[in-house]
């Protein structure tokens, strides 16, 4: 008896990620939480180095910045509730001190930079058709860091805009890394604050712009089934948060085996097994620290952490 419809999954045979992949993820919330995956298992990722960025306007600015090695300065930031803030950016990188907020800002153009031109996976994660306009300089932002919303024009992207951005995002990429892979997704969390239908009419919008480039039969680009595998294989609201609309810890676990399956190389896997082990041992709160079991635990626990290190020095726990 099957009490699922289930996402067909064909395996990724082209550049499958190992432990010798480097991995950028952008873009939405979600994005974090295939990220923390991939951190928990000791790949070499990077996260969102702008903060969470929910359209594909604001990670095509991001990538042009970072490869134009934009500077940022003052006139490049905004006060607002006693905090100087940048419009491109998310409120993390934000701070009470300008000086604090530039080199945030301009350290994160360089990091952006050198993932982008080193990666041989960038994994971007679209939340959202909707973008705001600041009417003072016409620019569609990446953050509205609670400005009134009378200073901003609301805008839906059409899906050729969506694609053309797409498709600036992938060209400027290429000029700087002609190898990597790029793979993209749309997120399953949904903005219901802009409505019902018009999260829906945003969500289309996206995967219809994602599509319009597969559709040209590029090889260098891939699309992973986040969004459908929530709305359809998990449409009950035992996959929720208590919000009914971000994804709970067994829906994140249930799209992070899929991915695994679609994305991760098998000979990774055994590796991957180790890790864990290692990672519940550390997490492990023992009730006699000083025991002379929890010892042996202990040093159990190190000589499987040498083991991982003699096979790949670089990770570190």
């Amino acid at each position: 008896m099957k009490l699922q419809t289930q996402i067909p999954l064909k395996k990724e045979v082209r550049n499958p990620i190992d432990y010798s992949s480097k991995i950028l993820l952008l873009g939405s919330c979600f994005s974090e939480n295939i990220g923390d995956k991939l951190a928990f298992y000791k790949f070499k990722s990077t996260q969102n180095p702008f903060g969470i960025l929910f359209q594909p306007k604001a990670i095509e600015n991001l990538i042009t910045n970072a490869i134009n090695e934009k500077v940022y300065s003052t006139k490049d930031l905004v006060y607002q509730n006693e905090r100087w803030h940048c419009l491109d950016a998310h409120s993390s990188l934000s701070s009470a001190d300008k000086n604090e907020v530039l080199n945030n800002l301009n350290s994160a153009i360089s990091s952006t930079l050198k993932k982008l031109t080193e990666a041989s996976h960038i994994i971007i994660t679209l939340g959202t058709s909707w973008v705001y306009r600041f009417i003072e300089t016409d620019a569609i932002v990446a953050n509205c860091h609670k400005i009134p919303q009378k200073k901003f024009l609301k805008e839906l992207l059409t899906v050729n805009e969506i694609s053309e951005s797409l498709e600036a995002i992938i060209e400027l990429i290429k000029t700087i890394n002609k190898e990597v892979t790029i793979l993209f997704t749309v997120s399953p969390v949904r903005h219901l604050k802009d409505g019902f239908v018009e999260n829906m009419r945003s969500k289309s919008h996206l995967i219809s712009g994602i599509h319009q480039l597969l559709d040209c039969a590029r090889r260098d680009i891939s699309y992973f089934y986040s969004y459908e595998i929530m709305m359809d294989e998990l449409r009950d609201y035992r996959f929720y948060k208590e919000d009914m609309i971000h994804p709970n810890k067994t829906a994140i676990n249930c799209i992070w085996e899929k991915f695994m399956t679609v994305w991760i190389s098998e000979d990774s896997k055994a590796l991957m097994q180790e890790i864990e082990t290692i990672q519940k041992g550390i997490l492990h709160k023992p009730f006699h620290k000083n025991s002379e079991e929890h010892q042996k635990f202990l040093e159990n626990l190190n000589h499987k952490i040498d083991q991982i290190k003699t096979k790949i020095p670089s990770i570190n726990f």
